[in-house]
């Protein structure tokens, strides 16, 4: 966490600054009396503030970790009414978020009732909302495609979506159909939804699973192994049915896209290294064809590989289309039906690039006045954006500004607009959102999330009245910290230490992800060489040099297209910069990524 006072001024100023992760002394001494190096217990220390927990379930991630599903409120009442559903040959529906956690959560939950519960594909109805037509979660246009159905399901199963569904859920129990609901987004004041048959939520008040913190596809994979266990317990299953096991390769794609904490979480370290493993042995044609189309030297994947290349990839589908592409691209059974899919993805993903790149440098534009104001965050309505960028519109000004950010654009219901928000370090954006509800209720009928992003619906009439009372609440939780944008990195390397072995010092305390970021290092180097690449030469690759090593580095998007560098041969930079793995026809050499750098 930042480590400056409560009471400083907000700074108006965009400057970026690098500055050095402090350091747990307590978790830095355990770290190194329990073997591990200097280096590494320098990373973890950094990583885990205040840490009082055991190491070892962080440090060499093991499912042996996980707690039981029994330990989840209304997880057996929610198995029990799942595994009734299956002995009974009832009509089931399948209602999940478009997003990867909730397209990772629907693969789960569709090839557990079919593969292993032997539940008839015809016997299933995959719901999953259209984000541009439908809105987030349960909402009235999925329920009304629910209830024309034919036949109509008896049981819908929820995942990552229905917590705050009250109203849509109600009207589906009247009309005869259970609501098994298994989410992780935060529960509204009143608590779970009163009309679903069972809430299945790690974050309930009165829930003693003890991960708070593990995605919707985790949740749903919990579920389902308890649902198994049920069903072998009543006969229906024989003991010998495979247990839910290979299904974590999804749960960690779900899990790294939709930026849980990898931090303190043994459940969620667990199901990511345990999932890659899997991903790995590239048994499935999704895994496959993703390889083929990032080359040869992109195995083995780890997690940036899932959160920058498969993440974005199925998200932008949603963001800009039907859903459905991304899911029966996750479901495809041979090589070729999931290179024709991910096709779609990958030309819907450069669209999104485009869209992204307009309506960035929109609101950039528009933030100014916030950024004058020293308003502690950005919201900013773009009148012509496209809604399924907003997310990343808001990271992009996260990153730009170091300060909570929420972008808006008009909604498919008259005289509303729909909005996401993204957090920063020490603010929690949905008890933000419920305290600005407080201060306005009118002003926000609808918002839901959990501390690091969430989405709002406002009527455009008193969109003034909800910025106000937002920023108040903001103002409430952040109490005055200074506010800019900042790299933490982990200090200055050896030259010694610019090296493989570094590298895999590294590695092994991985996997890395929100709360658990990747080793940031910076350094003073000389640049020896450069060139621009790239299709608009926006990328940099350079070779610099610390005393008598030189090192090959790349710098993405390090410049506008037709931008020349601020530097050239000789110069020396302080780069902010990663360790990584180049391969090139099974040669592997260091590499740089430079993700910062200016003139000394």
């Amino acid at each position: 966490m930042p480590d400056v006072s409560q009471h400083v001024k907000p700074q108006h100023t965009t400057q970026l600054k690098l500055e050095p992760r402090p350091v747990d002394e307590a978790v830095y001494t355990r770290a190194q009396a329990e073997g591990l190096s200097e280096l590494q217990a320098r990373l973890l220390a950094s990583r885990l503030p205040g840490y009082q927990g055991e190491l070892a379930p962080l440090v060499t991630p093991s499912l042996r970790y996980l707690a039981h599903p029994e330990r989840l409120a209304d997880g057996r009442r929610a198995a029990e009414r799942i595994a009734q559903a299956v002995a009974e040959g009832e009509s089931i529906g399948i209602l999940t978020d478009y997003d990867v956690d909730g397209i990772t959560s629907h693969v789960v939950i569709r090839r557990t009732l079919v593969e292993l519960f032997g539940v008839p594909e015809h016997k299933l109805h995959s719901l999953i909302g259209h984000r541009i037509h439908d809105g987030y979660g349960i909402s009235l246009p999925l329920v009304e495609r629910t209830l024309s159905l034919k036949p109509l399901p008896t049981l819908v199963i929820t995942a990552d979506c229905g917590s705050s569904d009250e109203p849509r859920i109600a009207r589906l129990k009247a009309a005869g159909i259970d609501v098994v609901v298994s989410d992780h987004h935060a529960l509204p004041q009143e608590g779970p939804p009163a009309s679903a048959y069972a809430c299945v939520n790690p974050t309930r008040d009165d829930c003693a699973y003890p991960d708070k913190t593990i995605a919707g596809c985790m949740v749903a994979w919990l579920l389902m192994s308890l649902a198994r266990g049920v069903l072998v317990e009543w006969g229906v299953l024989p003991g010998a049915t495979p247990k839910l096991s290979p299904w974590l390769s999804y749960v960690a794609l779900g899990t790294v896209a939709d930026c849980v904490s990898l931090g303190g979480s043994p459940a969620n370290r667990a199901v990511v290294s345990y999932g890659l493993a899997l991903i790995n042995r590239m048994d499935a044609a999704c895994w496959r064809a993703m390889a083929a189309r990032l080359g040869a030297d992109s195995v083995p994947f780890n997690a940036e590989t899932l959160a920058f290349q498969m993440g974005p990839r199925i998200n932008a589908r949603s963001r800009l289309d039907d859903p459905y592409a991304a899911l029966h691209f996750m479901l495809a059974e041979s090589d070729a039906v999931a290179n024709r899919q991910l096709e779609v993805l990958d030309q819907d993903n450069q669209s999104r690039k485009a869209i992204e790149a307009d309506m960035a440098e929109e609101a950039r534009t528009l933030a100014a006045s916030a950024l004058m104001a020293d308003e502690p965050a950005v919201v900013v309505l773009l009148e012509d954006g496209h809604p399924g960028v907003q997310g990343i519109v808001a990271s992009r000004l996260v990153q730009a500004y170091g300060r909570p950010a929420l972008v808006l654009t008009r909604a498919a219901a008259p005289n509303m607009l729909t909005g996401s928000g993204r957090s920063i370090d020490g603010l929690h954006m949905r008890d933000a959102l419920q305290r600005t509800f407080e201060l306005a209720p009118e002003a926000l009928p609808r918002f839901g999330g959990h501390s690091g992003a969430a989405g709002v619906g406002v009527p455009r009439a008193q969109l003034d009245a909800f910025k106000q009372a937002f920023l108040t609440a903001v103002t409430e939780q952040l109490e005055g910290r200074a506010l800019y944008p900042r790299l933490w990195t982990d200090g200055e390397l050896s030259t010694a230490q610019l090296s493989l072995a570094t590298l895999e010092e590294i590695d092994a305390l991985g996997p890395y992800g929100r709360e658990f970021d990747a080793p940031l290092f910076e350094g003073r180097f000389i640049v020896e060489a450069l060139r621009p690449v790239g299709a608009d030469g926006a990328h940099l690759m350079l070779e610099l040099s610390m005393g008598a090593i030189t090192c090959k580095a790349i710098w993405f998007r390090a410049l506008t297209p037709g931008e020349l560098p601020a530097f050239t041969i000789g110069d020396t930079l302080h780069c902010a910069y990663k360790l990584n793995r180049n391969r090139w026809r099974g040669r592997e050499s260091l590499q740089l990524m430079v993700e910062h750098a200016r003139v000394v």
